[in-house]
């Protein structure tokens, strides 16, 4: 993925440095860059995994804007650094203003900042809504593949929350190959629940779509279950409603109570950044004081380090690495660029020479 980074790189032959281009992204390049891309995100999303896990990257903790006025709003800050053949610093900036749903509007909105690692200066911006929901998806859609190799193929998904995150994560299982029997339903809000089931009716698969009136119906009838909530608290508390051993994608972190957790086996992304902030395997952590019920990271199960046994439930809980989206968003500017759709912006740096 040399083509459009060679053009914004800070390095020249004299071995002098020079100030990239700058470039914005917005949201419809990003999603034409994307689309339809499913299989290859997945293997970019699971490269970005390997070289997290060989300690080629850089992923402090996130930064946390919270507001005493506003309390069920934040912003937060996923700075990173990603090494390999394509390297990139840089830096996703996303707000979550769970308010904004009541009015229509998308709960997160966010930009992504690439900076040139020669230089430090940022060569681009790009709106990161869509990437910050595709590489949660990519990531999901991995798991799914990689928890459930040593057991039946999942035919039956439920869905648990169905906003934004959870259309992503159908398409992205969908687009890298799965298909289903049964697709079920669960959601507090009947419009939501109702919006899901007509978009997965209309997404073109065979599958037969259930809206259930209740968790436990949603759990103990699919193979394959989805967690994408707003949860800010454990409300899933009965492990019996998992006795049918499925895998389990717990993307919103905190809806399984830690006897849950306890009673399978437990992938993180991030042991380090999962186990913080009140998540589910953090709370299960201060519960027991330690932390032998987690088993490993996707890198592990990847590598044949960590196996994943068909007689319990499988859970992956993935925090969200800013890696990710760094290597997301380099790929769509490697895409635009490739295209040759950047939209520079001329002099955005001003001052480019020391001394004027």
């Amino acid at each position: 993925m040399s083509t459009g980074r060679a053009a914004s790189t800070g390095s020249t032959e004299s071995g002098g440095v020079t100030v990239p281009p700058f470039a914005v992204i917005p949201g419809g390049q990003v999603r034409r860059a994307l689309e339809g891309r499913e299989k290859e995100i997945v293997e970019v999303v699971e490269a970005t995994y390997r070289l997290h896990g060989a300690g080629r990257t850089v992923n402090p903790p996130s930064s946390f804007l919270r507001f005493p006025d506003r309390p069920a709003s934040r912003m937060i800050a996923l700075p990173a650094s990603l090494g390999g053949e394509s390297r990139v610093d840089g830096v996703k900036w996303i707000s979550s203003f769970p308010g904004n749903v009541t009015s229509g509007v998308p709960r997160a909105s966010a930009v992504l900042i690439l900076n040139d690692p020669g230089t430090g200066y940022p060569f681009a911006c790009l709106e990161s809504s869509i990437i910050s929901a595709t590489r949660t998806a990519a990531s999901a859609a991995a798991a799914a593949d990689r928890l459930s190799r040593d057991r039946p193929r999942p035919a039956r998904v439920g869905f648990f929350g169905t906003g934004l995150i959870a259309r992503y994560i159908h398409t992205f299982l969908e687009g890298s190959g799965w298909s289903f029997d049964d697709i079920g339903v669960y959601d507090l809000s009947a419009d939501s629940a109702a919006g899901f089931r007509l978009y997965a009716e209309q997404s073109g698969g065979a599958a037969r779509v259930t809206v259930h009136r209740s968790p436990e119906d949603l759990i103990r009838t699919s193979d394959l279950v989805v967690f994408a909530t707003v949860a800010g608290a454990p409300h899933v508390e009965d492990p019996a409603w998992f006795d049918h051993n499925p895998v389990v994608l717990h993307v919103s972190l905190r809806d399984l109570a830690p006897r849950v957790l306890l009673a399978s086996t437990n992938i993180v992304d991030d042991i380090e950044h999962c186990l913080r902030a009140a998540t589910s395997p953090h709370l299960t952590e201060q519960l027991t004081g330690n932390r032998d019920f987690v088993h490993g990271t996707l890198d592990d199960v990847m590598a044949g380090r960590v196996d994943v046994p068909a007689a319990r439930p499988a859970v992956f809980s993935p925090f969200g690495l800013g890696v990710l989206d760094l290597a997301v968003g380099n790929y769509v500017y490697e895409e635009v660029a490739r295209a040759g759709e950047l939209q520079i912006i001329d002099d955005f740096f001003h001052e480019r020479r020391r001394y004027g």
